[in-house]
């Protein structure tokens, strides 16, 4: 494999996608020892098979506001990869959805996906359309004439859409109630329900409760366990929620969150009710912190800025990609971070993951530190399929063996002659084992 030639193609092919390049050339990078090791891979074209999606759907959505006014919206379905199971990943509603960042994700979703053991491809979709603001009439609207587009390539055992940013219960079930209606069958088709009609318990905790017992399997290696350790958490949505929970449940102390207008320092940590307070701040349609400031005196809010500025022992970025660049990485090792595990997908820059791995921090990436979403989804296809419904702590204990096995493959793999444990080279080349050799298996298609 010739690196920089396959990424200069792409590029010409591919103009302005930087989120989708620079996804693609941070795996690229770190299989093409083991790539050219094995020449059946270069035979039956995988590189130039893995890196482009099986189909890309795009279509305009139109709705009409509670004034009477119709907009229109872009909607996209990016299939990636389903070598070994449907297509599985979820579905963001943003304004700064386009294809090169839905690519992106939906790349990193065939390894991560591939990473649990569970049989799920990778795929990812959403649109350009902004849920906060709008009424609960208008999101149902938009919500059914997007999946009047969606539900011809989606189903139980084709592609399994879930929530992302933007889309959470009030989203998942409108979509679904479409759905049904157009396919009249009830099946697992969605993930993310609500538990009293399909839905698993702990879904909306597990991408957070999931970094954490990654993280946890991280400290464990040197001898250490959350228990007294000052963490750092970015962003304001569940899997910050469910980090916040997990790690001060484990003994550690979150002393901060952020949002975009800026992040909150709270030195005496997240207590229960402070969680509860930042969960409910974020049901009401905000994604703004300041409120936190006012409410529980002794924390502070800084504006327009992002927590990596503080001395904390564990970083977990849990916002958006590229939240953590090098000056941030540079802050947190003068500080004396020793672990940063990425709860967001790709929330660290290239240039920052260099600086942490050049200071020897144990670096966690996003496609198996925040796997344990996509997994308990897939618990939840599981459920679906056997019409029954696990127990709390039933799902708990399978989604923390599935991250302490991801921890096993990435160490497997990741681990150098000096001892040092290359986290990103050895999720990359786990994942891309399996679903090369399921790729090898089934032919040229």
């Amino acid at each position: 494999m010739k690196l920089e030639k396959i990424m200069a193609d792409l590029e010409k092919k591919h103009p302005g996608e930087v989120e989708y390049l620079q996804a693609v050339h941070e795996v690229l990078e770190s299989i093409e020892e083991i790539y050219n090791d094995n020449p059946q891979f270069e035979a039956a074209g995988i590189i130039e098979r893995i890196v482009e999606p099986d189909r890309v759907l795009t279509f305009k959505v139109p709705w009409v506001d509670d004034s009477g006014k119709v907009h229109v919206n872009l909607g996209y379905r990016v299939q990636f990869n389903n070598a070994i199971g449907p297509y599985k990943g979820g579905l963001r509603f943003h304004p700064s959805v386009n294809l090169s960042i839905l690519k992106f994700l939906g790349f990193e979703q065939i390894f991560k996906n591939s990473l649990t053991t569970l049989p799920m491809g990778g795929g990812k979709g959403g649109s350009d359309f902004d849920p906060k603001g709008k009424s609960n009439a208008e999101v149902m609207r938009f919500c059914q004439s997007f999946m009047l587009e969606l539900w011809h390539i989606i189903g139980p055992e084709t592609d399994v859409p879930a929530g992302d940013i933007g889309v959470g219960g009030r989203e998942i079930g409108f979509l679904y109630g479409m759905y049904k209606k157009l396919a009249r069958e009830h099946t697992g088709v969605l993930t993310g329900k609500g538990r009293n009609w399909g839905g698993s318990i702990l879904r909306p905790e597990a991408t957070g409760y999931g970094a954490v017992y990654f993280a946890a399997e991280m400290l464990k290696l040197k001898g250490e366990t959350f228990n007294g350790k000052i963490v750092a958490l970015s962003g304001f949505g569940n899997v910050a929620w469910g980090a916040a929970r997990k790690a001060t449940e484990l003994g550690g102390k979150v002393v901060t969150i952020s949002g975009p207008d800026g992040y909150i320092y709270d030195p005496n940590g997240l207590t229960a009710e402070k969680i509860d307070f930042m969960l409910d701040l974020r049901a009401s349609n905000q994604d703004i912190v300041l409120p936190y400031s006012y409410k529980f005196p002794g924390s502070e809010f800084h504006a327009g800025k992002r927590p990596w500025e503080v001395k904390c022992d564990v970083a977990i970025p849990c916002a958006t990609q590229n939240e953590l660049g090098k000056q941030d990485a540079e802050n947190l090792v003068r500080n004396g971070v020793s672990y940063v595990a990425e709860g967001a997908n790709m929330p660290t820059t290239p240039e920052a993951v260099t600086v942490f791995q050049d200071a020897k921090v144990m670096f966690g990436p996003g496609k198996a530190v925040n796997a344990g979403g996509v997994a308990t989804s897939g618990l939840e296809m599981t459920q679906n399929t056997m019409k029954l419904s696990w127990t709390a702590e039933e799902v708990d204990q399978r989604l923390h063996q599935i991250m302490k096995d991801i921890h096993s493959q990435c160490v497997q793999y990741g681990t150098q002659e000096d001892g040092y444990i290359n986290y990103v080279k050895g999720a990359n080349v786990a994942g891309f084992l399996k679903v090369a050799g399921a790729m090898l298996d089934c032919g040229v298609v």
